[in-house]
Parts: structure tokens; sequence; C-alpha cells
């Protein structure tokens, strides 16, 4: 449990989504330690806490497809390499994970079951019910789809009620980007129309469009400021809160407890 008694979780399952960008911390490539030993432990202080947790996570760190497309490589071979990229991630997250006394399930959207097991959406669901984190990698398994569409698809199938979309050295929604603009003003509240209608790069139109159609919450927070994943789990303000509703008061959605589960019994589920 987290040092503070009084805290307590509002939500009973999220969905976290991490960029690749976050896994590389101050480095200019690859992977730093101490960034993915931090996210490993904002992640173990949710679980302790009886959260349901399901992850996302992006491969920007080692492979951009855009920029090879640019060169002329292929789209689809492209989107294929940021997949690999991503489940290169997942497996680094999931070992700092269980260093941390976490138990967790890598699943894939591309099979390749010597290194983790497919993403078969019941068995997600059994991983989240038996207090395992869940890491989804290798985006949906499609080409021309973002992870951040991914985020919002496991989000919506795993019966998830808010999504929380980690940045790195960025606390939110912004006009403009805050690198550049030193005028930009955040979002302390957005709706999911008001972002697509202005274009903000808050995540892909594809991504977004799908949060809205499912009424999905949206929580956007810098997820290296200690304490601030947590914060969101039992319910504070932080970051910018992307909701269906003008007063951003939206209701979670209810909780995907009694889905139907066909699996083999297997002491390893």
């Amino acid at each position: 449990m987290d040092g503070d008694p009084n805290r307590a979780a509002r939500y009973g399952r999220v969905l976290l989504k991490l960029s690749g960008e976050s896994f590389k911390g101050k480095q200019p490539f690859g992977i730093d330690d101490q960034a993915v030993e931090f996210l490993a432990s904002q992640i173990r202080r949710v679980h302790d806490w009886g959260v349901g947790i399901g992850i996302v996570v992006g491969g920007g760190n080692f492979w951009r497809g855009a920029e090879f497309e640019k060169h002329g490589m292929d789209r689809a071979n492209a989107d294929h390499a940021g997949m690999l990229a991503t489940v290169m991630n997942s497996l680094v997250l999931q070992d700092w994970l269980e260093r941390e006394g976490v138990p967790v399930r890598t699943l894939t959207a591309i099979p390749m079951q010597t290194v983790a097991e497919p993403y078969i959406l019941r068995r997600a669901i059994r991983h989240i019910e038996r207090g395992r984190v869940v890491i989804c990698a290798a985006g949906t398994g499609n080409p021309y789809m973002s992870t951040d569409t991914a985020a919002s698809l496991r989000a919506a199938e795993m019966g998830a009620e808010v999504m929380m979309l980690a940045k790195n050295a960025v606390d939110g929604v912004y006009d403009a980007d805050p690198n550049l603009d030193p005028d930009a003003t955040k979002f302390e509240h957005i709706t999911h129309q008001r972002a697509l209608q202005l274009r903000l790069q808050v995540m892909d139109s594809t991504a977004l469009s799908l949060a809205m159609d499912n009424g999905m919450p949206i929580m956007v927070f810098d997820i290296f400021v200690d304490g601030n994943l947590a914060a969101l789990v039992s319910g504070g303000r932080v970051g910018t809160r992307i909701t269906s509703d003008e007063d951003g008061e939206q209701i979670s959605m209810p909780r995907a407890t009694n889905l139907p589960l066909a699996l083999e019994q297997d002491p390893r589920l």
C-alpha cells in the first residue's frame, strides 16, 4: 500500500498508455533503466490498492514507422516493425514489474508464444481478475493503426473505467506545443469533440474518436512526477481530463467483471 492510509482507489480498472518515449527517459534512444524502474514503482503503488491494470505500450524509443515510410519503406512493413519494438518495451517493463513483486503477463496481438501469450480478450480479463497486470504489446496487430488507437480499443473491450495517457515531461493538453510556444494555454478539461475540432496533438484522430464513441474518459498527465498516477487513480485532478460532457464530471463506465470466461483450467491462467 501507499504510505497514505486515507488514499483509496476511485477506479476499479484502468488502462494505462505508456509511450515509447517514456522508456528512454533522458536518453536519446532505447531504454533508460532508471526511467523504467520509476514507471514500475508507480504502477506497483496503484496495483497494491487492488486496482485492475491494463497497459498498452508504444515503441517510439526504438522505431518510428512514419520516418522510415518517408524514405520509401512500405507502410505495412514499417508498422509491423514498430509493433515488434513495442514487444521489446513490454518485456522490459514486465521484468521490472516482477522485480517490484507485481504479478504480470504480457499478451501480444502478433502471436509469438515463445516470449508472450497471444492477446485473447477473455484471457486478459481473467488475468486482471486474478490480480495480474496485463501488458498489451504489438498494438492492434494491424498496420495503419497507432498504439494510441490500440489503447482506446483495449480500454473499451477490457471494461476499463478510464484511460490514462501518460506523457514524458508534458503535464496535460495545451492549445499549442508548450515546448515551442511560451504562451501555450493548458486545458484542465476538454471534450473529445472539442479536442478533435481543434486538432490537438494529444492522440491521433482515430484513437480519440474511438474513445469518444465509447464514452471513455481520458486523463492526460506527466507520468514522471512522483505520485501523479496514484493521485489520478484516487480521483485527484491532475493534468487534463478529456470527457464527453461539458462539465467534465462524466460518470465512469461500469466495470466488465461479469463477462463469460471460456478458458481451459490451466494453472498458469
